[in-house]
């Protein structure tokens, strides 16, 4: 048997005193201007950081080209994204604005990420040397 350590961990959702809909619009894009111009001139590149900082890999976004018209890693991400912190919506929604506004939907993503994103400390843990 060997013995594995676990570096990071799942977040779960979990209840919050943040609303229960977007901080942000999708076309609220003077929220955060440099980060709107960053998805507007390198999408991918964008993309592929944000999906990371949610926990992803860092490529994955990339997979969109091979999925058609609906974009499914982007539509995936915002459907997880919305259970994750409670946000309401739908599968439809997602899947509409994924398909016809998707750099904002990940400028969106990205505002929401920064602002309700916690970190959790342990308390009591202790520290393994290798």
């Amino acid at each position: 048997m060997s013995n594995v350590l676990v570096i990071t961990q799942p977040k779960p959702g979990m209840d919050s005193a943040f609303s229960d809909k977007w901080g942000s619009g999708v076309c609220d894009c003077t929220d955060d201007v440099s980060e709107c111009c960053f998805a507007c001139w390198c999408y991918w590149c964008f993309a592929c950081i944000q999906s990371r900082n949610y926990g992803e890999p860092l490529c994955f976004p990339l997979l969109d080209m091979c999925g058609g018209v609906i974009p499914p890693i982007t539509m995936s991400i915002r459907s997880s994204m919305r259970q994750r912190y409670g946000i309401q919506g739908s599968m439809c929604d997602d899947c509409v604005m994924t398909t016809f506004c998707r750099p904002c939907v990940w400028c969106q993503m990205s505002r929401e990420m920064k602002e309700r994103d916690l970190q959790i400390a342990l308390v009591g843990s202790r520290h393994i040397q290798m």
